[in-house]
């Protein structure tokens, strides 16, 4: 089985491309090249595409609870930056960057984007 794609909710498009732009940035992505007419925004993720937009229902998107997405970082001073990018960018904190116990002391940080989806960032993390 291959993972094609992530689908977040978002309720404001430019917020979201600006947090995702300034974040992904960091993590050495290119900006958002899906025209702003679309009615999402997209990047690619190595193959696996990362989306976000308006609830299909035409309800106000809302965060999963408990959810996380977690993102690789190429080393302890992205994950800094990326913090800091996502905050100066409308996002809000949701742990500092950091030596995480839980996570065998691997380099992390949470952040949570402007619609409230929960992103973790990490160095080091190994997944086994």
């Amino acid at each position: 089985m291959l993972l094609k794609s992530i689908r977040l909710g978002s309720n404001d498009l430019a917020k979201t491309r600006a947090f995702y732009d300034a974040t992904f940035g960091t993590l050495g992505l290119a900006p958002c090249s899906t025209p702003d007419a679309y009615p999402i925004v997209m990047w690619d993720l190595g193959g696996v595409k990362f989306l976000l937009g308006p609830a299909r229902d035409g309800d106000p998107c809302t965060h999963a609870n408990g959810g996380t997405i977690i993102l690789e970082a190429p080393d302890e001073d992205s994950v800094k930056a990326w913090h800091a990018a996502g905050l100066a960018n409308g996002g809000t904190d949701e742990g500092a960057p950091e030596a995480r116990p839980q996570a065998r002391g691997a380099f992390g940080a949470y952040l949570r984007d402007p619609d409230g989806n929960k992103l973790g960032a990490y160095f080091g993390l190994s997944m086994g």
